[in-house]
């Protein structure tokens, strides 16, 4: 396999939860800044925006949102923001009606626009010597989040990502084996279902040898857990939400 310091960065990638009580520097920001901008943008439509939250009270309603206290505690918290009200303000400045921006297709687009710019932020941000983690969790009440955020119509909060000075080295998660997810030209018409055993395994040592919240448990059993059991969140209002904000109109549902 080639290595090079990127790659080894990349490999080594471990969520971390637990920052040192220091802020980045403004030198630091602007450039996870100037790399999120130069992240790959679906049709040059350029449809992410970004939320440096310093207000105490907005970090704090942040993380009672997502329920986890390291949220907009030690470090930096981002919002990554699928935005397409700046394109809308471009088409109305123009004298134009807002054509295709209220379909699920661009939306979806400014989706990958955001998440891109996610994940190219944070192997910036590990390239760096700093750690972070990504939050899902700020979708536990994306509307509740839109309002706390001020967020105008056509724009919605897809990922979070919290930022700083490493306070914890955790083990390396064990992830699937390649051959259940990397195939030749072909989705396999039978999944080798036979290697998940050692998989889960892996995965039980893992969480019985970590140095933090050890317990007993196996991928599959987390898969057939509430993680997937039928039940209602308010995760569930997500589709609500987006068509609220004048997004995915379009949307079968």
């Amino acid at each position: 396999m080639i290595e090079n310091e990127t790659i080894k960065h990349q490999l080594n990638h471990r969520s971390i939860r637990q920052f040192k009580p220091t802020t980045l520097s403004a030198e630091q920001l602007t450039t996870l800044y100037e790399v999120a901008r130069q992240t790959s943008t679906s049709m040059f439509m350029q449809q992410m925006t970004i939320l440096h939250l310093t207000d105490e009270k907005k970090r704090a309603a942040v993380r009672e949102i997502c329920h986890q206290p390291y949220v907009g505690a030690n470090g930096d918290l981002l919002i990554f923001i699928a935005d397409l009200h700046r394109n809308q303000l471009i088409r109305q400045q123009a004298g134009n009606n807002d054509g295709r921006l209220h379909t699920t297709d661009i939306f979806l687009q400014a989706v990958e626009d955001t998440v891109l710019a996610t994940q190219n932020v944070l192997n910036a941000v590990e390239s760096m010597g700093l750690g972070g983690v990504v939050l899902g969790s700020i979708k536990n009440d994306s509307q509740k989040l839109i309002e706390v955020l001020g967020l105008p119509k056509m724009a919605f909060p897809i990922l979070g990502l919290q930022i700083g000075i490493p306070d914890q080295d955790p083990q390396l998660k064990p992830r699937l084996p390649l051959s259940l997810m990397a195939f030749e030209n072909d989705y396999p018409k039978t999944m080798p279902m036979d290697l998940m055993p050692d998989y889960d395994q892996v995965v039980n040592t893992y969480y019985d040898l970590r140095n933090a919240n050890q317990r007993v448990d196996t991928f599959t059993n987390q898969i057939n857990s509430d993680k997937l059991n039928q039940q209602v969140t308010k995760r569930d209002e997500i589709v609500a939400a987006l068509h609220q904000q004048g997004l995915a109109l379009d949307l079968n549902i």
